[in-house]
C-alpha cells in the first residue's frame, strides 16, 4: 500500500544584510514594489512585510489606482 507523500512546505528565507540595503535603496529611488520584489527574488507581500517592519514607504500600482478612482470635484456637479 502506497503511503501519500506530505507536501513539501517552503522556508522563508531570511533577509540579508544586502537585501535590506537594496530594498532601502530602491524605496529611495522611489520604485514600484514589483521591481523591487523581483529584483529581491521574493514576493511582493514579503516585500511589503519587510518594508513595514523596517519603517520604510513603498511605492507602487496599488497606491495609484485608489488615488485616480476617487471621482473628481468636478464630477459631483
Amino acid at each position: 500500500m502506497k503511503r501519500p507523500i506530505a507536501k513539501k512546505t517552503k522556508k522563508p528565507r531570511p533577509w540579508t544584510k544586502e537585501d535590506i540595503r537594496t530594498l532601502k535603496s530602491m524605496v529611495r529611488e522611489k520604485t514600484k514594489t514589483s521591481v523591487v520584489a523581483r529584483k529581491l527574488k521574493r514576493t511582493a507581500t514579503a516585500t511589503r512585510q519587510k518594508a513595514a517592519s523596517l519603517g520604510v514607504k513603498l511605492t507602487g500600482a496599488s497606491q495609484r489606482n485608489r488615488k485616480a478612482k476617487q471621482p473628481n470635484e468636478s464630477d459631483e456637479r
